[in-house]
């Protein structure tokens, strides 16, 4: 019997992946990179590090290292989510739905622990959640579903429990590949992908889910 929920964050329940987009042009351009919203689609729902890591594969850039690019693009985005950052439509919504299903609730992003906790923080929903994980302490981060294995696992619950909201193909691939239930919510200009077909279920936003759909999955 599904009784477990665990959310994405950036993409889902905060509009935030336009201020990753943001950041990481910013700072990669202090290492001669330009990058696209094209490009930065990419790789998106991958830790930050792996990011850097791609493009610095790819540009070849020399001066800084990956790791202080990884660090500033962190502070960048953390900085941006305080200042800017806006929660999508249907994040109380949706709260309230599993709270009253007394379900029990978890997040599980590829973000920093430190930036997610700033998030959560500032958008007053970190009580919210039962479990907090963070990729960025597993081996491997999404597509790989560590960090959805250990969510799961810190909440009493078994894979086959939980329900997993993403936004990202990778995300999805993640939570399949954890033996969940997974709901999608892409973002607009990426709803047509074919490769969402995986998920269970897809929605235009979270305010869609329903009595009808939890009772299918």
């Amino acid at each position: 019997m599904i009784n477990t929920v665990i959310f994405d964050m950036d993409g889902l329940l905060i509009d935030s992946e336009p201020l990753w987009g943001q950041a990481m042009r910013e700072v990669f351009a202090t290492v001669g990179v330009e990058l696209s919203m094209e490009q930065a689609s990419h790789t998106t729902g991958l830790r930050t590090a792996e990011v850097v890591d791609y493009w610095h594969n790819f540009f070849k850039w020399e001066g800084k290292g990956s790791e202080q690019v990884t660090s500033e693009i962190i502070d960048s985005v953390t900085a941006k989510i305080v200042a800017e950052g806006e929660m999508m439509e249907g994040l109380e919504y949706i709260l309230d739905y599993f709270e009253q299903k007394k379900f029990k609730i978890g997040l599980a992003s590829s973000s920093p622990m430190r930036l997610i906790l700033a998030a959560v923080n500032h958008f007053g929903i970190k009580d919210r959640f039962q479990v907090i994980s963070s990729a960025e302490f597993e081996s491997h981060g999404k597509p790989h579903p560590a960090v959805y294995l250990s969510c799961a696992k810190e909440l009493g619950s078994r894979p086959l429990q939980c329900i997993a909201f993403e936004d990202s193909v990778t995300g999805m691939t993640a939570a399949k590949a954890a033996r969940m239930k997974v709901v999608v919510v892409p973002e607009p200009h990426n709803r047509s992908n074919k490769r969402y077909a995986l998920a269970d279920v897809q929605l235009s936003s979270l305010t869609e889910f329903n009595d009808g759909i939890l009772a299918k999955l």
